[in-house]
């Protein structure tokens, strides 16, 4: 009698893996949570359980556990806002930062439309030069002009960016650029207010009684490794949005001030071992006024759309990796245990997860990296952490930051989404014919949760992926129309 063909060693794991997760039981259920995710690429596990219950009574209001799910265990979303990492929650991220700039310039999320007529402006503010790079100028009409290297350079070449004379750029200067580019915005905004206080000829303490400024940015890595800034700038009345600015103030008046306060900043890093550098803004500044809807190219919603695109961006996007370099096991000490320290048998003593000669990036990065290490390990720059930050290249700030009374705040914005779903949990409660609760019934609510892991089963990430193509498709058909078949 012939033996069944034994087919487990043609069937990739993942086909496996899924066939199981149907054998588990209420497949539809992990389908869903998969599907719920929306693509998510490492998504978040979690273990525990929640039990809402009436006070008063003692009823069970709502009851959830995983130990009911056929996997054991709950999915949520990674909420990374790096395109890199998870392009579904970097949408997320990058559609509440919309709103978030588009409510401070138009109204809307608990801010008045109002706000479109305070004066408001619209800035970049740029690092400065630490050597001649390779750059693709042109003339006043827009037409491409020879690099000074004597090329013309295309738009993606690998040398744009990069120093002219390697050997002689300051990596130094650079990278501690880069790592003081938070603190140097925040001297501009002290600096900023006490430039248009002296514009209007009065006191800090006297303006803050008419006017105050308020501002949202975000960071963008140039081509060369360092970043600039993209900033919303506002003047509102003393309680921030929900008040008009006086009349006296106006768009020119801010723009003076901004122009006044850059040169104005600037702070020096001493250091003993590679000698002092002063930190300070680089010539290049930009500064327009932001008109009204539909009133020219700085619009409010073209202002919004830019600086949410930038928002999901990193430091990977000027050739740098999007990881960080300290080795894990020992933490970048080199050593583990703790009375007897031996070598790290992971990195061998380097701290380094990897080796930096070994990184699939341009050698000008590359040398920006070893100059972050390097500066990591001086006693002296221990509290910048640049070990820890020498894959961003130096930058250990934010890249969207906002100031309190610019607008609404993301958490505002997801506490939205919440109580969005648990309407819509509710509306499922009722028509499930099961208990809900009144208006005045005092809820108490029992939870434990415990991370598990993170990433999907095998069969999962092809649920996965099939719902990546599915909401591709639907966007590609939403923007170009049904195909002909």
């Amino acid at each position: 009698m012939p033996r069944d063909l034994d087919l487990r060693h043609v069937i990739s794991p993942a086909v496996r893996d899924l066939i199981e997760l149907a054998n588990l039981g209420d497949f539809d259920r992990t389908r869903d949570q998969v599907s719920r995710m929306r693509g998510c690429t490492r998504p978040i596990n979690l273990v525990g359980h929640t039990h809402t219950r009436d006070a008063a009574t003692g009823e069970t209001i709502r009851s959830y556990s995983t130990s009911d799910e056929p996997t054991g265990r709950l999915l949520t979303t990674c909420g990374n806002r790096r395109t890199s990492r998870c392009a579904t929650c970097s949408r997320v991220y990058a559609s509440d930062t919309y709103h978030l700039i588009r409510a401070g310039l138009s109204g809307g999320k608990n801010v008045p439309e109002t706000v479109r007529s305070h004066p408001r402006v619209f800035a970049t503010l740029t690092a400065p030069s630490f050597g001649p790079v390779h750059n693709r100028p042109t003339t006043k009409d827009g037409k491409p002009q020879a690099c000074r290297c004597g090329e013309h350079h295309a738009d993606d070449a690998p040398a744009l960016g990069t120093p002219l004379h390697p050997a002689s750029y300051d990596y130094t200067g650079a990278v501690l650029w880069n790592a003081h580019a938070g603190t140097l915005w925040a001297r501009f905004t002290l600096n900023l207010r006490r430039a248009l206080a002296a514009h209007f000829g009065i006191t800090q303490k006297d303006m803050k009684q008419v006017l105050r400024v308020s501002f949202a940015k975000v960071a963008e890595y140039q081509k060369r490794g360092l970043v600039h800034f993209h900033a919303v700038i506002r003047i509102d009345g003393p309680d921030g949005h929900t008040s008009s600015p006086p009349s006296w103030a106006t768009v020119d008046d801010l723009t003076q001030a901004v122009r006044a306060a850059v040169p104005r900043t600037a702070l020096t890093v001493a250091s003993d071992t590679v000698g002092d550098h002063e930190i300070r803004w680089g010539q290049m500044l930009d500064v327009q006024e932001i008109t009204a809807l539909g009133d020219g190219e700085l619009t409010d919603a073209a202002v919004a759309g830019y600086i949410a695109k930038y928002a999901t961006k990193s430091a990977e996007d000027s050739g740098t990796v999007d990881r960080s370099l300290v080795c894990r096991t020992c933490s970048g000490r080199g050593t583990v245990g703790d009375r007897i320290r031996d070598l790290c048998p992971d990195c061998e003593g380097t701290r380094q997860a990897e080796p930096l000669r070994d990184l699939p990036v341009h050698q000008h990065v590359r040398q920006m990296i070893r100059t972050a290490w390097d500066l990591g390990g001086l006693p002296e720059f221990a509290d910048l952490k640049l070990c820890k930050w020498a894959h961003m290249l130096g930058f250990r700030g934010h890249f969207s930051t906002k100031s309190r009374a610019y607008s609404t705040t993301l958490g505002a914005l997801r506490d939205v989404r919440r109580a969005w779903r648990l309407a819509q949990a509710e509306v499922a409660r009722v028509r499930a014919g099961l208990p809900t609760p009144t208006p005045d019934t005092v809820l108490v609510t029992e939870a434990s949760w415990t991370y598990l892991a993170s990433g999907y089963r095998p069969g999962e990430e092809l649920l996965a992926n099939q719902t990546r193509h599915d909401i591709a498709h639907a966007e590609r058909i939403k923007s170009e129309g049904e195909p002909w078949l």
